[in-house]
């Protein structure tokens, strides 16, 4: 890795992986279109188990802990620099001492802010526009919140290292804020970029970072039309599926990603091909072929990487190849 870099005043943004793949979709669409380095892998050691092993043609591959890194983006602009945390799972146990690591190195780097993202998953269709909600760790920064006009969460919990990593950084004298998309409760399982992209709307708005969302947005249009049309099937099947937002229009007071505290409402199986779909046999021919030709686009242009990123999801290989997408990050000799 690199040294330690100077920033000029960072702002920290951290995900993991979760519901709807709602918070790490918007932290690799930051990674990608900003063209971030890597500059810091985070030893979690003991905290960390190995629950299972990886499979390749056959042949059981060695173990390994998950892998925590961070990653830099120096604002050509002048303003903030951003430091962004990704995380490849949340440990069982000791999550606050794993969350005060992340806290050291970050601080270390000049952090003063922290923004997490995390999926709020509730009764909405996949046609319904998706809502924000956010919690700060002060008054001040709830009344941020209130001037993007987000719902602000008035109860329950933000489950995971999304909440706790937040407490944290109020414990070492930081502020900081979440962000949680909104996504369908029935689709939990399946990747909704729809959230990842109104979360990073807000983050835009929030930090003044200029990203450009096109790619995502086009990605959510997609990703609406097919869980509609599966929603349409099993609705004529089935008959109509609870859902919608209240129409009183209140907050939903219950949390996030790993303890989402929805209603308890079956999610809907059977994922349209090219959402979230994990294949039985390897990718061969073409499918690898055009793996490997935007793997060589990505290398040459990190903006690309989105696009790859996309590729993978489609085709549930995000998981095998995620060591190799996240290298593509690394500093340039």
């Amino acid at each position: 890795m690199p040294d330690t870099p100077k920033l000029n005043r960072p702002l920290l943004v951290a995900v993991w992986p979760g519901m709807g793949h709602v918070a790490l979709n918007a932290g690799v669409y930051l990674l990608a279109k900003l063209g971030m380095t890597a500059v810091e892998e985070l030893d979690g050691g003991e905290l960390f188990d190995i629950s299972q092993v990886e499979v390749s043609k056959g042949v059981i591959q060695p173990a390994r802990r998950p892998r925590n890194r961070f990653f830099v983006w120096t604002n050509p602009d002048g303003g903030p620099d951003l430091v962004l945390f990704l995380g490849e799972t949340q440990p069982p146990v000791g999550k606050y001492p794993f969350c005060k690591q992340v806290m050291d190195y970050a601080v270390g780097l000049g952090v003063e802010r922290v923004i997490t993202f995390a999926a709020m998953a509730t009764g909405m269709r996949p046609e319904h526009d998706s809502r924000v909600f956010g919690a700060a760790t002060d008054e001040e920064g709830v009344g941020d919140l209130r001037k993007l006009k987000l719902k602000i969460l008035q109860g329950g919990n933000i489950g995971g290292l999304n909440g706790v990593l937040l407490g944290a950084a109020a414990a070492r004298g930081l502020r900081g804020w979440c962000f949680l998309g909104e996504m369908p409760q029935m689709f939990a399982q399946v990747p909704f970029p729809k959230a990842s992209h109104a979360i990073l709307e807000v983050f835009r708005k929030h930090t003044g970072v200029a990203v450009d969302l096109d790619e995502l947005s086009d990605q959510s249009k997609e990703v609406e039309e097919q869980l509609g049309e599966l929603l349409a099937r099993v609705e004529e099947q089935y008959g109509p599926q609870p859902g919608g937002p209240d129409p009183e229009g209140d907050e939903p007071e219950f949390g996030s990603d790993d303890d989402p505290g929805a209603p308890d409402e079956p999610p809907v199986s059977g994922a349209p091909e090219g959402v979230g779909y994990h294949y039985d046999e390897p990718e061969t021919g073409p499918a690898v072929e055009r793996i490997e030709e935007l793997f060589a686009r990505a290398a040459g242009d990190r903006t690309k990487a989105f696009e790859l990123k996309r590729e993978l999801d489609e085709r549930g290989l995000f998981k095998q190849y995620e060591d190799r997408f996240l290298d593509l990050f690394k500093q340039k000799d």
